[in-house]
């Protein structure tokens, strides 16, 4: 049985205690339209949008008006060099040199372009290892890069599952199976976060064993970059892709970023797909025909960057920098170890939190999988002002998030889940 004024007193108390509750006022809450607001739990698929968005993109609008092409060099921020605005706060959110990060294009398209200069196989190497459950557009990413180079991905795609009756991959299960295909594998491609399951890779022993038997190795951070302490550089990642739009709050479809270790920052002989904007900056107006990239992260861009788009990703990463990975993660920490406890009794009920307890292998992000894959309890709590994730067949994602979430929130998501709980058990669960 849950003891509710206990957790209701902790929840307060820990907000009082929060040094970072001030960062909530910096962002615009969904309400009911009775000027209400909701319980927003869904940062892990679209983040909130930070009031500052509208002034950082209303000043570029501002200076297409008045100043035509010459925003390229004359804008209050010159739109020429704007995506190196972002790089050095985008570097610490994922834990890299900047040098080794550029923000352009989306997140699959990224995928795709470093697997052009990353996916190398031969007739030894051939295989690509991803999660079984990995998310769905970096199953067709891969896959179409193995058709793309001739291979039947059926025997080129290794697929990791979990054994029979769990709910993930353990980390040593990751291991093994690098190890085992270690001579045949070309690529390991994997997310540091399970979409559904809220997993957490330990992405550094994963890089050293995958170089340890000859292979590549890459990641898809989308569920990571903005949740947890990635420390890209140092975990040793050949390379890395992610998305904005999540924890990052840069708005739909907005901007990916992009990681590529120093070691391969003059590797010119890499194989890429060329764009005029990662030639060569000092010669890149001459329009000469041959291609000079850019050293780093930078020499694989493509195109010349949005800039409304970027606008508002940097309006956001200027608040992940006052507030700092440190303590962001640390708060994390603390919001799903009290939702965890408040959960414990009813598991096993209705519902069972799939995402893996231990704090290493968990960011933001806890898994509620509801037994017998019913959307009812789900339905019922979006009615009572939940904003949540249904994934099919049987969960319901959450991911309170640091910056803009409360523990009063989770006190309250916890309770109302209680409370329906109990209505469609028939017994009491929440007291």
């Amino acid at each position: 049985m849950v003891n509710q004024s206990h957790f209701l007193q902790q929840a307060t108390e820990l907000d009082q205690e929060d040094p970072l509750s001030s960062f909530r006022n910096q962002f615009h809450i969904p309400d009911n339209g009775k000027g209400e607001n909701l319980i927003y739990f869904c940062g892990n698929s679209l983040g909130l949008q930070p009031k500052s968005v509208r002034s950082f993109i209303e000043q570029e609008l501002s200076d297409w008006e008045h100043l035509g092409v010459e925003g390229h060099t004359h804008a209050k921020n010159p739109w020429m060099p704007y995506h190196e605005m972002l790089t050095g706060h985008m570097a610490e959110v994922v834990g890299a040199k900047p040098e080794e990060v550029v923000v352009m294009n989306s997140l699959t398209v990224n995928l795709h372009l470093m697997m052009v200069s990353f996916y190398r196989p031969d007739s030894t190497r051939n295989k690509i290892l991803i999660e079984k459950g990995a998310f769905p557009s970096d199953r067709y990413a891969v896959w179409s890069q193995i058709k793309f180079h001739g291979l039947n991905p059926e025997e080129c795609l290794i697929e990791i599952a979990p054994k029979e009756g769990s709910t993930y991959v353990t980390q040593s299960e990751v291991l093994n199976e690098i190890r085992l295909h270690g001579q045949e594998l070309a690529l390991v491609m994997l997310g540091n976060v399970n979409y559904y399951n809220g997993q957490v890779f330990d992405m550094k022993s994963i890089v050293e064993v995958g170089h340890s038997v000859g292979s590549i190795v890459g990641f898809d951070l989308a569920h990571g970059a903005g949740n947890l302490i990635c420390n890209l550089h140092d975990s040793g990642a050949d390379f890395a892709v992610w998305c904005s739009y999540k924890y990052l709050n840069s708005g739909p479809g907005g901007m990916s970023g992009c990681f590529v270790h120093e070691r391969h920052s003059r590797s010119f002989d890499l194989p890429r797909f060329a764009g005029w904007w990662g030639h060569d900056k000092a010669s890149r107006f001459r329009m000469g025909p041959d291609f000079l990239p850019i050293p780093g992260a930078e020499g694989w861009q493509l195109s010349n960057p949005p800039i409304l788009a970027m606008a508002a990703l940097r309006a956001s990463l200027e608040i992940f920098h006052e507030a700092g990975m440190n303590r962001l993660r640390e708060k994390s920490e603390r919001m799903t170890s009290f939702l965890l406890q408040y959960l414990e009794d009813m598991e096993g009920s209705m519902i069972q939190v799939i995402t893996p307890k231990s704090l290493a292998e968990r960011g933001c992000q806890l898994s509620i999988r509801v037994h017998g894959g019913d959307r009812t309890l789900f339905n019922k709590i979006r009615q009572l002002g939940v904003i949540a994730d249904w994934r099919e067949p049987d969960v319901i994602r959450i991911a309170p998030v640091p910056l803009y979430n409360t523990f009063k929130e989770l006190y309250d998501f916890g309770t109302l889940l209680g409370n329906e709980i109990e209505k469609s058990n028939g017994s009491q669960v929440v007291h």
